[in-house]
């Protein structure tokens, strides 16, 4: 898990174009997954992208097998 980039809630924020409460109402409604550190959150950009991913209108596009 900590291989992966983490972000403050200010800097999911800033990327998404929403205000700072947006992205901890989605924290605090199951929405985007989080990890508490002390008083702050911070969110891998992993499950950022999964976030946006789940959100998309349209399905992402399939990785070709490269088996």
């Amino acid at each position: 898990m900590f291989r992966t980039p983490m972000l403050t809630v200010n800097e999911v924020a800033e990327r998404m174009k929403v205000t700072p409460r947006t992205v901890g109402d989605w924290i605090r409604h199951g929405k985007l997954r989080a990890i508490k550190v002390g008083r702050d959150w911070r969110i891998a950009v992993r499950d950022l992208e999964a976030f946006a991913d789940a959100h998309a209108n349209i399905p992402a596009p399939a990785t070709p097998d490269r088996s």
